[in-house]
This record gives structure tokens, C-alpha cells and sequence, in this order.
């Protein structure tokens, strides 16, 4: 298991995902497990999650799809019991149509009010260009300047993206880990509630298959059920107590 869970005191944590489902395919059990410990965590979804069905965006012909996504995702948000969640609006799987710098903006708003301990967000290197530009975003708002209490940034994978991407680029290697065993039914059932994004098995984003992958996660390092991380950053917590 990795330092990021388990450590003295109630930690602030925020999640940053580009598409309502996201969050928990990536962290979920995470997400639980802070919970269980008595830590905060903060959940902000950055893209609508639904207009891209479609050859152009259209909000209105997405209309009913979007009010479904927004229940899935405050549903399985009532079950895991987050602190917090913010759906944002920006044109799903469009984002590189949208300026950066307003995506890093966006994300700064929402670093500003959780003011976290530890942040989650998607690897780098996905197939999915708004998971990409979402982990951009992210490491941009998050830079290490003075009086920032931020420790740890993770990279989750996400089934369908991270693993899509094809050889030549740099893969997702983790280095980080987090025993999910006892929440590892708390992610399926968040999953349950995102119903209508998942697939039928053998499809790599079904919930046989994300059970798989934490089982196999898991057997890595000898547990039950657990989610993997890259570290983007880890710094000494007692340092940055010292200098803050």
C-alpha cells in the first residue's frame, strides 16, 4: 500500500476527471478508503460526458443524456459518500477545442477551495485527448509554488484509455498502490450506477473487467484487491508541515 492512504490526520483530497465514470474507474475504492479514514474528498468532473455521440455538439439533442450522466454520478457519489462533487461543462471529447488555459483555470478555482493534501487525475500519456489535456490542466494548476501544502499528485488508469494506447509511447508503469480489498465492493457498486456507461464482458471498461484488473492489481503486491498509481509527485509531508 502507498503513503497517500493512511497516514496521521484528516487529509484533504481532490479527484480531477474529464468524464463522469472517470473518477471511478480510476480511483474509486481510493476514494472510499479516504473516506473510511475520515478524510475529504473533493470530486470535480470537467467534461459534460455525452455530446460527443454525435457528429456536432448539441446540448439540446444530449438533453436527456446529460440529466442521466448527472444522476449516475451524484448516485455514485451518495454511495461512496464524497465530500463533495462539481460537474463542469466543458465539450466532451472535444476539449482540445477549448483554450488550456480556461481548463487550468477551472481546475485552480476548485485547487483554491479544497486547498488539497493529495490529488488524483488522469496519467498523462491516455489515448483519450481529454484525459490528456485533463492531466495537463492539472499538473499546470498544481505547480509547486510557496505556501502550496500540496504532497502527492497520482496518475490512475482508466480501463479503455490508459491501456489503449499503442506501443511507442510511454506506458503506464505503476509505482503506487492502494489496497482497495475492504472497498472493493463499494467501487462496483459506484460503478452499478454508471450503468449506462459500462459494457458487456469481455469489453475493458465491463464490470468483470475492472474487478479483474484490481484483483490483478492486487496479487502485485500480495492483497486481495488494489488500484495502481504512476507518481507524479510525492514530497515529504513532515518537511512541508515545517515550511508552510
Amino acid at each position: 500500500m502507498g503513503g497517500g492512504v493512511g497516514g496521521e490526520g484528516v487529509r484533504s483530497v481532490l479527484v480531477v476527471a474529464a468524464h463522469p465514470d472517470d473518477e471511478v474507474l480510476g480511483c474509486g475504492g481510493t476514494i472510499a478508503r479516504h473516506l473510511a479514514q475520515g478524510d475529504h474528498v473533493h470530486v470535480l468532473i470537467l467534461a459534460e460526458g455525452a455530446t460527443s455521440r454525435s457528429e456536432q455538439r448539441d446540448r439540446t439533442a444530449a438533453g436527456e443524456q446529460l440529466l442521466v450522466l448527472s444522476a449516475a454520478a451524484r448516485e455514485a457519489h451518495a454511495r461512496l459518500g464524497s465530500t463533495s462533487l462539481a460537474m463542469l461543462d466543458f465539450p466532451d471529447n472535444r476539449m482540445d477545442s477549448v483554450h488550456l488555459l480556461d481548463v487550468v483555470k477551472a481546475v485552480e478555482s476548485h485547487f483554491r477551495k479544497a486547498d488539497p493534501d493529495i490529488i488524483y487525475t488522469h496519467f498523462p500519456g491516455d489515448l483519450n485527448i481529454d484525459h490528456r489535456i485533463t492531466s495537463e490542466a492539472v499538473q499546470t494548476a498544481c505547480r509547486p509554488q510557496p505556501g502550496n501544502r500540496l504532497c502527492q499528485v497520482l496518475f490512475f488508469e482508466v480501463p479503455s484509455s490508459t491501456e489503449w494506447r499503442m506501443s511507442g509511447n510511454n506506458g503506464f508503469v505503476p509505482n503506487y498502490f492502494c489496497d482497495i480489498s475492504s472497498m472493493l465492493d463499494r467501487k462496483l457498486a459506484a460503478l452499478d450506477s454508471y450503468a449506462l456507461e459500462m459494457r458487456g464482458w469481455p469489453h475493458a471498461r465491463s464490470v468483470t473487467a475492472c474487478e479483474h484488473l484490481a484483483r490483478w492489481r492486487g496479487a502485485s503486491i500480495g492483497v486481495e484487491a488494489a488500484e495502481a498509481f504512476v507518481v507524479g509527485r510525492m514530497l515529504d509531508a513532515l518537511f512541508m508541515a515545517r515550511h508552510l
